[in-house]
């Protein structure tokens, strides 16, 4: 079922949320609280973060390794800085394959996308409707076969034409649900979507259950994840069926 984390504000090595926390991302690829499908997210994982000193487009790290076994992310995560990034563990779904292309995360131009969810019997059932939506550009943009690449280029794709990330994931949401609903599938569509920014997620399904994801707002940064990385009474479980946007904290 993955999951998924994204953090905006202080400049912080990665390390201090993808392994130092007592339920880090790591600590969830084997030994998840919340997982509404699947017991392990050993299928892949990756990183896209932001340096615009560098470059507004971001920077990745993906592997199809399970992440506590890839020996090149602790030396990564402990020379990586940044102020805005996202990651992803991937449990894949049954007849997709594991590989670099189907690996979280998903970007084009200044824009990363993780998704936590399924597209039920996606290849038999809405894989055909939503490529018949795109439009060349963003048709092309797919390389792999999950359903998580398919609804980051229709994403794209209303980005392009609304100029509004927030509209167009609502626009997004609402296509597949009804889809969903068209042919009979179960969706599930919590995704973490950034522009290097702010952080636009959203915790969405067509039934129940609905897939985790918090909401942790600190003194100058905020922490999106699916399962709370410590404990601490003030994550906040977004609501059913909503969508949030996180930003660097205003100065005064």
């Amino acid at each position: 079922m993955c999951r998924l984390l994204g953090y905006v504000g202080v400049p912080l090595m990665l390390k201090k949320l993808l392994a130092d926390p007592p339920h880090s991302l790591v600590v969830q690829s084997y030994q998840p609280r919340e997982m509404t499908a699947g017991l392990l997210n050993a299928d892949g994982f990756g990183i896209a973060w932001y340096d615009r000193g560098k470059s507004e487009q971001p920077f990745t790290y993906r592997s199809e390794l399970p992440i506590w076994n890839d020996i090149n992310l602790p030396s990564l995560q402990r020379y990586v800085v940044s102020d805005c990034f996202i990651a992803g563990i991937r449990s894949a779904t049954p007849g997709q394959g594991v590989g670099l292309t189907n690996c979280p995360p998903y970007c084009y131009d200044r824009f990363s996308f993780i998704h936590n969810g399924f597209i039920e019997n996606f290849r038999t059932t809405l894989y055909r409707p939503l490529r018949s939506l795109l439009e060349d550009e963003f048709y092309h943009l797919i390389h792999g076969s999950t359903d998580s690449e398919h609804i980051f280029a229709l994403l794209m794709q209303f980005y392009r034409h609304e100029k509004d990330l927030i509209n167009a994931l609502s626009h997004t949401l609402d296509v597949i649900l009804q889809l969903s609903h068209q042919y009979g599938v179960r969706s599930a569509l919590n995704v973490i979507v950034s522009d290097g920014q702010s952080l636009v997620a959203s915790r969405y399904a067509s039934a129940e259950p609905i897939p985790s994801l918090y909401r942790l707002e600190m003194h100058e940064s905020s922490i999106i994840a699916s399962e709370p990385l410590w404990e601490n009474d003030r994550w906040q479980s977004l609501a059913p069926n909503s969508t949030i946007v996180v930003s660097f904290p205003q100065k005064d």
